[in-house]
């Protein structure tokens, strides 16, 4: 802790903020942004002199503060993310699509890869083996694999 004597704790909320915030830059899922927008704004507080802590109406400030940074951080993250729901698809709703082999399926092991609606799935073959680039169509999922015929 000798590293952090003299430094204020304004400037520790704020670091300690960005730190958050690098967090979710590479890990996005809205974890820490709120609490890292509110640590640089009562950082941004300490540094200007309110004190949060000592004083009734500090108190009040700083907590009206951390609620309009969270709700400001709230409403952005409801600005720039897109209105669309995320694609789902599961082996069930492939029976009957078309797509390529990708890796050598058999009818023996799962271990051949056939691309589907730009997803990657495992899959075997109903009886004869299907090269790299032919073109199949699904006929059934079974446990975490696909089964594919190819399309002549």
């Amino acid at each position: 802790m000798v590293l952090l004597v003299g430094i204020d704790l304004g400037w520790l909320l704020i670091m300690s903020g960005a730190l958050l915030l690098l967090v979710e830059v590479y890990s996005p899922g809205f974890f820490a942004t709120v609490p890292a927008t509110v640590m640089i704004f009562l950082g941004i507080l300490f540094l200007l002199g309110v004190d949060v802590f000592n004083s009734g109406w500090g108190i009040v400030f700083g907590v009206i503060i951390a609620i309009c940074a969270a709700g400001f951080t709230v409403w952005m993250y409801g600005k720039i993310t897109t209105n669309e729901s995320p694609t789902t698809i599961s082996r069930d709703s492939l029976i009957g699509m078309e797509g390529q082999v990708k890796i050598r399926v058999d009818a023996t092991t799962i271990s051949g890869k056939v691309l589907i609606a730009s997803t990657e799935w495992s899959a075997r073959s109903t009886g004869s083996e299907i090269p790299p680039g032919k073109k199949v169509k699904v006929i059934d999922s079974q446990g975490v694999h696909i089964v594919v015929e190819e399309v002549k």
